[in-house]
């Protein structure tokens, strides 16, 4: 909808001074000419003085629009948490939705593709799929080839990704058909360059179906690959976690897409994010080794570690998307012993804290029972959020340039200190 505050009378086709216009906006005047360096104001030498002056109508709509995130996008003086505004992803409760969609009903009926395409334009397209330019998958495998053997998943797609924005020219047009073709492309380029396990495997049909040959070695039935395309559903976005903020700060400075996406991969290499779910495979596999969840939940316990896999601090109940997966793993072949094994974890453990399994418990189970290495979650968990990703980029795109930019509050030694000599005399 338009804005339809009131205009402040007299300010119709008015120059304003530096002075008048930080009062109108309650900011330093420098912080004017930072807005300007930011091209959020449009200045004009005086001809007849030394300083700037702005226009006034230009002023009172960065005013309206200052108010407006102020009241709707700045931290609550209370929880002390970043709040932005999106229209992609909302959490209540113990549910979650895409676009107001319950976004475990579209990871149920539709393909990863398919809701990728939905969370990005709001529309359907039944059956669509992503095909990579030959050109751009080329340069990602020949960057990704040239990695050490030890490189781990992430350091392969961070690298693809910024192999394949090296070969398009096109990556600075920040247009959202231009993004959009990105996303297209981008996604089935990082699939193409992980290094495939399976020597008859080929890159058609569903992006699930291509991923399959570059996390297992085995023949997928149609139950397994029905739930990697379900956890890669799942998976798309889950609001402001810490990656897709990241990604966001990126846009805000109107990083490219690639850049963008590279920025979400550099944070979700952290162990308590989309590293999570292959702490919770190793933990599976000592449970199947021992036998029993209870030497292996009281090693993590002593050790003074969390027990990977449960709880979420979103979620007071049981995380929905943990719950999509173990519904659809009750019919996977072979999936019965670690899926009694993640029992076996959630119910030792509730002796000492009750807390619920999360996805990254469930994406084990799917990873152990299809023979992947424990690195796979994490893989999974990358490119199913890299379409996130290209959502969010297109949304702040939308937004004033370079506002994801907190002021720092300085705690160290108050200046003038005196200047430090050399070391060692």
């Amino acid at each position: 909808m338009r804005d339809r505050e009131a205009a402040t009378p007299g300010l119709e086709g008015r120059r304003l001074s530096t002075k008048e216009t930080a009062e109108l906006l309650g900011v330093k005047p420098e912080t004017v000419y930072a807005y300007v360096s930011r091209g959020q104001l449009s200045s004009r030498r005086d001809p007849g003085g030394r300083g700037s002056t702005f226009d006034a109508k230009e002023v009172e709509a960065l005013a309206r629009r200052n108010r407006r995130e102020t009241s709707g996008n700045s931290s609550s003086s209370t929880s002390g948490e970043l709040s932005v505004r999106t229209r992609i992803t909302l959490i209540d409760k113990d549910r979650y939705y895409f676009r107001g969609v319950d976004a475990t009903e579209l990871a149920a009926r539709y393909s990863y593709e398919e809701i990728a395409e939905w969370l990005w334009t709001g529309e359907l397209r039944p059956g669509v799929t992503f095909t990579a330019p030959e050109a751009s998958v080329t340069v990602a495998r020949r960057a990704v080839d040239a990695l050490p053997e030890h490189s781990g998943p992430t350091d392969r797609l961070r690298v693809a990704a910024i192999a394949a924005a090296a070969a398009d020219p096109l990556r600075f047009d920040l247009s959202e058909d231009a993004v959009l073709g990105t996303g297209r492309t981008l996604i089935p380029t990082l699939v193409a360059a992980l290094p495939p396990l399976r020597h008859d495997h080929r890159d058609e049909g569903p992006l699930a179906h291509r991923l399959w040959g570059r996390l297992s070695g085995r023949t997928p039935d149609d139950v397994s690959l029905r739930v990697l395309d379900t956890a890669l559903g799942l998976l798309v976005d889950h609001d402001l976690a810490a990656s897709t903020l990241a990604v966001r700060v990126a846009a805000s400075a109107r990083a490219h897409a690639y850049a963008a996406v590279s920025a979400g991969l550099g944070v979700l290499e952290g162990p308590l994010h989309g590293a999570a779910s292959g702490l919770a495979h190793r933990l599976l596999l000592d449970v199947l080794d021992l036998g029993s969840a209870a030497p292996v939940v009281a090693d993590e316990l002593r050790a003074g570690r969390r027990v990977p896999g449960l709880g979420h601090r979103l979620y007071p109940g049981e995380d929905p998307r943990a719950r999509a997966l173990f519904t659809l793993l009750e019919d996977m072949p072979g999936a019965a012993p670690a899926l009694a094994a993640a029992r076996d974890i959630v119910t030792t453990t509730a002796r000492h804290t009750p807390l619920h399994a999360n996805v990254d418990l469930a994406l084990a189970v799917f990873t152990v029972s299809s023979g992947m290495s424990a690195s796979a979650g994490e893989t999974i968990f990358a490119i199913a959020r890299t379409a996130g990703w290209i959502a969010h980029t297109l949304e702040e795109y939308e937004e004033r340039p370079l506002r994801m930019r907190p002021s720092g509050r300085y705690v160290g030694e108050r200046p003038p200190q005196p200047l430090p000599g050399p070391l060692g005399r």
